[in-house]
């Protein structure tokens, strides 16, 4: 849930799905609960709502918990209270670093996040501060076991700004308006699977590394991934 969509970034973020599978799962939870607090309990009819469903099932996320956390949402069993709460900072070496929250206590999350990141050897900015090196971007990516002259087609055909094959997947970035219509457009051509399918942010100006730099970088992501009010943390480290 973080970063911008590199096949090795998307590599190490199954990586930490799976040695962290449930943890990752009660944050899609909580993604999907505001989303249908916010609007329609139905994902046709609640855009905020059909994303965070794409996501979680791009994430594995069982049917029955997605379906879960919709009820729990237009019940009355969960009394939290959530807001959405960006952090703008810069990590090790420079790189630039957004981290998004939900959060019912605004005073714990920020100190989570500033102790991360001054331990890391970062600090936060004030907000703006780093937001301008990131665009809003759909982020698609699917097993290139599909044609590949027929999924660029039907992506680019669609709307589509990029089509790029790495690493036997299919890389697929769309502008924000056109997202969906790339995406459904893949699902009409048959397209059973998304390895990730979300709208996220891309850096426009990205900062390259040494490893052991980037291992620095890597190490502050799992960290703030690892708190429970973080969502998604985007930074801007140049990924091979």
């Amino acid at each position: 849930m973080s970063g911008h969509s590199k096949w090795a970034t998307i590599h190490r973020k199954k990586g930490l799905l799976d040695a962290a599978r449930g943890k990752v799962f009660q944050k899609l939870a909580k993604e999907i609960m505001v989303a249908a607090k916010g609007g329609s309990p139905d994902p046709q009819t609640n855009a905020a709502l059909r994303l965070a469903v794409d996501k979680a099932k791009a994430q594995n996320m069982p049917k029955d918990n997605i379906q879960k956390a919709i009820e729990k949402a237009t019940g009355t069993t969960d009394g939290a209270n959530y807001e959405n709460v960006r952090y703008e900072g810069y990590g090790p070496n420079g790189v630039a670093f957004m981290v998004d929250c939900l959060t019912d206590n605004r005073n714990r999350t920020a100190s989570q996040v500033r102790s991360s990141f001054t331990k890391a050897g970062g600090n936060l900015g004030t907000d703006g501060s780093v937001s301008y090196m990131f665009e809003r971007r759909g982020s698609i990516v699917i097993p290139g076991e599909y044609d590949e002259e027929e999924m660029m087609m039907t992506a680019l055909d669609a709307g589509a700004l990029d089509f790029e094959p790495v690493d036997n997947t299919y890389i697929i970035t769309t502008a924000q308006d056109t997202f969906t219509a790339v995406k459904e457009a893949l699902e009409n051509a048959n397209v059973k699977e998304f390895l990730e399918c979300e709208l996220t942010y891309i850096p426009n100006m990205e900062v390259e590394l040494d490893e052991e730099a980037s291992e620095k970088v890597h190490n502050l992501v799992e960290t703030l991934e690892d708190l429970d009010d973080v969502q998604d943390v985007y930074y801007n480290l140049k990924e091979d």
